[in-house]
This record gives structure tokens, sequence and C-alpha cells, in this order.
């Protein structure tokens, strides 16, 4: 229940904040007025302080003080946003405390939830199952996070929230070359570096433009592998009475900061001005993301879960330290393609995008920790005769996964003077993910007691060979979705001050997933011949039924512009994100199917401007019925480590979030967010005796999220110094609503600090420091392979930037 303490504490914050700003201002003599924000949140190009709904707007000039290069980065400084996972590439993203879990994705991808954030690269939705597209930050123009159901406008997984990368665009009119090059040094860990070069040509004066961002970034490690020995064991599940057993190390992985990350990429763009009413652009941009090791260490503190984490295991290390014994290695490259062609007819604009985005990543990760708990881990480890146990080494090698996804919408809007306007639009979207993953067992290698595994051939839909030898397990699966939409949204002018928006989408989503799983089968006592397709035991996915989903969703806002400069709203809101099929089901707690979660927002909004334009205050309350929750389970009391999707709770989320910015002065300016939650679990349903109970917080909703900072400019001749300075905090928050993988994760704070000096408007240089104090963030503690850890933040980090644009 929404307590009185939390809504106090947000009425003496946003008071305050208000106050304290409005009466600094009127002390100060001359001050400047705050820049405009222009934002498309509502697929219309408007003032930030005109839109009747909650946005956070970054634009190009504060993702360049913040420092802002990758997802990680712009996720952190956001009120309301969370995110956790395992490092770059493999995180997700929540929004007003809508989180449950970041399950285990690596192995599971084609039947795990889908987000209920959805994140959009331009005009194209690019979210994926567990792995956030993550786009490093170079020439965009702003980040837009649009906080609660956005789903009557941008459709299915924007159940939460919508966070958008609003790219730059050619320029007809400028010629611009810039470039931005920084190095920086980590305490206890490595150097870093990145390049960017922005290139911007008019070919034809007012008409044709060419642009070109090319960048690179080398982020060095922080967490070192260190020497570890282990063995399958009597303590361990299923070891044979009586059985000896091999002790394995990992000598051959040793290595100080070996989570090193590099980004790489290119994007082309061309814009052409057809005449005063049609343009047509067209952009395509290429990202390689290269990751080697873990980004979570096993401190002391792991030692103090492991009671409360059973049947998960996890040894303590040290601080920036893990043990592993299998290599960790992520390329995750993308290639992402959009046409937007703009009209207008009159007072109708008219606008298509159309996207194909094709991702490919190869995943390699240890997983050893199964041995300790895995149902069948004596089967793959005492082969043939049960009496000797082998190496306890397992991992996934290469594990494959290919997204392809085409999205087109067409969309019409009106701009009539008053009155009533309109948008509609019509939307597609084709999505595949193709999914080859093995998993390796090096006493299978060693003792050649296994056939060789391959799936039953006619189940298979992406790789029908057989799989080296040592692999224990394969998953090759093909889930294939289909979405089909119809939206729009009426404004209705009630009167000067009054107006009503109403808006709606009907969609259809077809969902297949086709496909096996197989197990490899010992040679010992199995009279199967080499050739004997029979040998594998296989999950054959090819008869599973298609999923279908279709429904209506609705949202209303009345807008209440009291003044010019202040507007107060309210609006109901649904959301949803599509069901889905779970892999042929061998527990009684799941079903082959699972159902959309539904979710109702009310909220209580304004956009404020104060003292002529140099206080800004937006914030909003809301609350949150969620029902029908999507949670992955893992039921390792009936199968093992496997991960099945169920709906398995309903929840209420009451929250208060709000944004000042204020001008102090003609040199400084002051920000503020903050993001206050009260969650609640209200229902489990029957059967889910592994789910929090009834009146527990929701997982990765922190109570409290606060961002300040300050800056300071001036001017010395030609050259304009600054200072900078950025708070921020995360309160305590639980990992997971599973209780085998519920933590309570301590709070955190962190601080930033940066100096620099621009000069002729062209030059600049800034010497920076990340995570002043040496905070160890606890992000997301996890069991993702099935051994404990911690993801945490970047230690200490030191840099100098320098920048040209001409």
């Amino acid at each position: 229940m929404f307590t009185k303490k939390l809504l106090t504490q947000a009425i003496i914050v946003a008071s305050a904040s208000s106050m304290s700003a409005a009466v600094q201002a009127q002390e100060q003599k001359k001050v400047s007025a705050l820049e405009e924000v222009v934002v498309t949140a509502t697929k219309r190009a408007k003032s930030l302080q005109d839109v009747a709904i909650a946005v956070t707007a970054m634009g190009e000039n504060e993702l360049d003080e913040f420092n802002i290069t990758n997802f990680d980065d712009y996720v952190r400084y956001l009120p309301g946003v969370n995110s956790a996972g395992r490092g770059p590439g493999q995180s997700s993203v929540f929004i007003r405390g809508m989180a449950t879990d970041s399950s285990d994705q690596t192995s599971v991808e084609f039947g795990a939830p889908v987000p209920n954030v959805a994140l959009y690269l331009d005009e194209q939705p690019a979210s994926s199952t567990g792995r956030n597209l993550d786009v490093y930050a170079a020439d965009l123009e702003r980040v837009e996070v649009l906080p609660g159901p956005q789903g009557t406008l941008f459709g299915a997984s924007s159940q939460a929230g919508t966070i958008r990368l609003i790219t730059n665009k050619p320029n007809v009119n400028e010629t611009q070359i810039a470039v931005d090059v920084s190095v920086s040094d980590t305490h206890m860990g490595e150097s870093s570096h990145s390049e960017e070069l922005v290139l911007n040509f008019p070919l034809i004066e007012g008409k044709l433009a060419v642009r070109g961002v090319f960048y690179k970034a080398v982020d060095g490690g922080y967490i070192d592998n260190v020497y570890g020995e282990t063995s399958f064991g009597p303590g361990d599940e299923g070891f044979p009475v009586g059985a000896t057993t091999t002790v394995a190390n990992n000598a051959a992985f040793v290595e100080d900061d070996f989570n090193d990350t590099e980004y790489t990429g290119y994007r082309l763009g061309a814009k052409y001005i057809i005449n005063d009413d049609w343009s047509i652009l067209g952009q395509f941009m290429h990202q390689e993301l290269v990751a080697d090791g873990v980004f979570d260490h096993a401190p002391s503190k792991i030692d103090d879960l492991q009671s409360s984490g059973e049947p998960i295991t996890g040894v303590a290390v040290g601080d920036l330290e893990v043990t592993r014994y299998f290599p960790d290695e992520l390329d995750d490259q993308f290639d992402q393609m959009g046409i937007t062609i703009e009209g207008h007819i009159g007072e109708l604009d008219l606008v298509y995008a159309g996207s194909y985005l094709d991702r490919e990543v190869v995943n390699s990760f240890d997983y050893t920790g199964y041995t300790h708990v895995g149902t069948f881990s004596y089967y793959y480890l005492c082969q043939p005769s049960y009496t000797h146990c082998g190496s306890p080494i397992q991992g996934m090698p290469d594990s494959q996964v290919n997204n392809k996804r085409q999205t087109n919408e067409l969309r019409l809007s009106s701009n009539f003077d008053g009155g009533v306007n309109f948008i509609a639009g019509l939307y597609h979207d084709d999505a595949k993910t193709e999914v080859d993953s093995n998993f390796y067992v090096q006493a299978i290698y060693d003792s050649e007691s296994f056939y060789q595994n391959r799936p039953i051939p006619g189940s298979t839909t992406v790789n029908p060979d057989f799989r080296p030898r040592g692999i224990s397990y394969t998953n090759d699966i093909t889930r294939r979705e289909d979405q089909r939409a119809i939206f729009g949204e009426l404004n209705l002018d009630l009167s000067d001050q009054l107006s009503l928006t109403l808006g709606a989408r009907y969609y259809e989503i077809d969902i297949t997933m086709l496909g096996s799983t197989s197990f490899a089968t010992p040679k010992v006592g199995n009279t199967a011949d080499e050739d004997d397709n029979g040998r594998n035991y296989d999950e054959i996915f090819a008869n599973h039924l298609p999923y279908e989903q279709d429904d209506t969703i609705f949202k209303a806002t009345m807008e209440y512009n009291h003044t010019e400069d202040q507007l107060y709203y309210f609006t109901y809101s649904e959301g949803f994100r599509p069901g889905g099929l779970n892999r042929p089901p061998e527990s009684a707690f799941v079903s082959q199917t699972y159902d959309s979660d539904e979710v109702t927002n009310y909220e209580f909004g304004w956009k404020t401007t104060w003292m002529d334009g140099r206080v800004r205050f937006n914030g909003a309350m809301y609350f949150i019925d969620w029902k029908g929750m999507q949670v992955g389970i893992t039921d390792f009391e009936n199968v093992g480590v496997v991960t099945f999707v169920g709906n398995v709770s309903n929840s209420e989320i009451y929250g208060i979030e709000g944004d000042l910015t204020f001008a102090a002065t003609d040199n400084l300016m002051l920000f503020a967010s903050f993001s206050l939650l009260d969650t609640e679990m209200t229902k489990v349903a029957q059967g889910g005796s592994q789910i929090a109970k009834a009146g527990s917080e929701i997982a990765l909703a922190p109570p409290v999220q606060l961002n300040m900072r300050a800056r300071y400019e001036w001017a010395i001749g030609d050259m304009q110094p600054y200072a900078q300075v950025v708070y921020s905090y995360t309160d305590e928050q639980y990992s997971s609503v599973i209780e085998k993988n519920r933590y309570l994760q301590d709070a955190y704070q962190t601080v930033d600090a940066s100096f620099g000096m621009a000069i002729d408007e062209h030059w600049g240089a800034e010497v920076f420091v990340e995570n002043l104090t040496d905070e160890r963030a606890e992000l997301f503690i996890n069991s993702l392979d099935t051994s404990l850890r911690i993801t945490t933040n970047r230690p200490r980090t030191v840099g100098l930037r320098v920048s040209y644009d001409y």
C-alpha cells in the first residue's frame, strides 16, 4: 500500500525543490532562461513543456556533459529507470519498478519473456530478450525516456515505458567536421581510450546532404580471473557413493583485468529535400561489440548469501575477483537500415518509416557452476562406470543467436488550428530469432563415452550437423513473431485551456517456436550404431501449436493549461507485451503457453516553468495495477536448470517522480531528479511456491533514486572554462522475485566530476573523474550461469577528453 511516509517525502522534496529554486532565482539580478527541448514522444515534434505525458529527454549537450557513451551510462542518470544484467550487451532495463528478474537469457533466449520496456533506435523497435541493443552513443541528438505504458503509439513491449535513441540526421545547410578523443585510467584496472569522427557535407546546398559517423572505443578491464580448483564431489547432486573424482583448475585462464570491451562502428546517412513538402532520409548503421571476461565479481559477501540461495553455488574470491574455468567471450554485431519518407498534404503530415535489423551474437561462457547443482551432472561426468567422475569443467562454446527484425509503419497526422486533430497509423513487425546453443562437458570430451550429439533430422531449424565431441546438450530453435496493428489518437480542444486526447491500438500477434533440444547418449549399454538417429533424446518443437493473441488497448488524457507556463494532466493508459510458448512442459507448475500480463496506469502529472523561464519543474504521481506478471522460473526440483515462463503474480506500484532544472545565474546551472516507489506483490498464483510471498516488494525496484548535478561556466577571454559535479543515489532493492535468487542488494551512491574548457568555439578539453569515491555498487546479485556473483560498476576512473568541431 502507498504509505503516508512516501507521499509525505514526495511532497516535501517537490515543494522544497521548487520553493528553493524560486527564492534563489528572485535573488539573481541577471540570469538566463532555459533552452527549449523539442521531443517526438507523441510522434510529432513538440516542446517538452507542451507534451502532456511524462518525458525525460537528454539532449546532445547533456549527453556530452555527462560523458555518456553506452547503454549503462544513459540508463543510470535517468529518474525511475533501473537496469540489471551481466555487462555490455547483456542487460535488461526497467522503468517505474516494473521488474521481476533479469533471468538467464544466454541459454534460453527462444523461450524467455520479451522485455516490458521498448528500446527504439530512431523509428525502429530494437528490444531483444535479455540483450538490449547496446548502441554506442556517438552523434546522438537526444535520448528520450517515456515512462508508463506507451502501447497505443509504440506497441508491444512498451508496457512499462519506452526508451528512444534519436540520432543526428544529415544537415543540408552546414558542413561539419567533428573529432572527439579520450584516454582514461581505471583504479585497479587497465587504461581505456575512444575516438569519434563526424563528417557532414551538403552535396546540393539546401537539398541534399550526407553524414558519416565513425567510432572506436576500448574500455580496459578491472576484474581479475584468479587461480582456483574444483571437483564433482560427495556434497554435489547425484554424486555416486564411493566414486573417485577428478580435480580441475583454471590455470590456463588466469588473467588480470580480463573483462575488456571494444565498440567499433559507423553510421552513414543521406537526406534529400525533394521540395518544400517532401523529403526522404536513408540511414545504415553497423556496430560490433566485443567483450571478454565477466563484469560481476565474487567479494566476501558471497559467503553470507549462500544459505539463502540454494541450490545456486558460489565461492567468495575477493574484491574485483572471480574464478572462471572456461572462456567468457561475447561478439555482438548488428546492421540496421532505415528509410523515412515525410511529406505534407495541406494540413496533413504523412510519414512512412521502414527499418531492418540484423543482429548476430556469438557468446561463450563458463557453466562449471552447473556441476554442483545440476540434476544431470552425474550422468555426464561419471560415465561409463559411475566409479570415477571426470573433469567438472562445463561451458557453452560459441552459442549463436541471430535476430532479424523488419518493421514498417505508415502514419497520418493533422495540423489543424485548434478544434480537432488526430494521428492514425498502420504497423507491421516481422521478427525471427534463431538459436544454436551447445553445452560442453570436459568429461565427455576426455572419456569419449558418448556419441556425438545432433538434433534428429527433420526437427532442426538452424544446424542439422553433428556437434563437436564433448557437446552434451543442444538447443536448435527458431522463434517467429508476426505483429500487425492499427493505432490512432484523437485530440479534442474543449476550451482554450482544456483538451482531451483519446487513443487506441488494435493488434494481432502470432508466435511460433520450431526446432528441438537434444541430449547426448552414452555408448555403453546403447545398441544404436554410429548413424542411428534414435540415439539422441529429443524434445521436438516441430508440432508446437502457434500462440495467437489479439486485443485492443486504450489511453485517455485530460490536459489543463492553467497558464502558458503551467500544464497539468491526468492519464489513464493500458500496456501489454506478448504472451508466448514454453518448451514442451515437464513441470506440473507450467503450461505450454503463457499470456500477456496486463498493466493499467493512472497518472497525474505536471509541466511547469517559473521565474521567467529560469526554473523548470516537471513530475508525475502514478498508480500501476499489474496483473498476471510474466516470470521466468527455473524448476530445479523436476527438470534441473531449465527456465519456464508463467503468469504467477499480481502487483501494485505507487510512485512519484520529478526533475528540476534551475538557471541560478548566468554561470550556474542546477539539476535534480528523483523517483520514489512503493511496490507490493498482492497475489501469488496457487502452486507458485518459488515466488516471493504476497506482500513482498517487487524486485529491482529501489524505493528511492536521486540524481543531482551542478555545472558552473564562466569566460576568460576567448576561453570558456566549466566545472561540474554529479551525485547519484540508489536505494537498496531485491535482486529477484524468485525466492532462491532473491537477495537484498545494498544501497549505493556515486560521485562524478569534471573540469574543462572550450576555446574559440571549436576546441575543447576536459579532465574527468568517474566514480570519484571508488564505490562498489551492487547493481545486480545474480546466478545467471548457476554461480553466484555481484555485478558491479567500474572503479574510479580518471581521464582526459579533447574535441574539435568545425
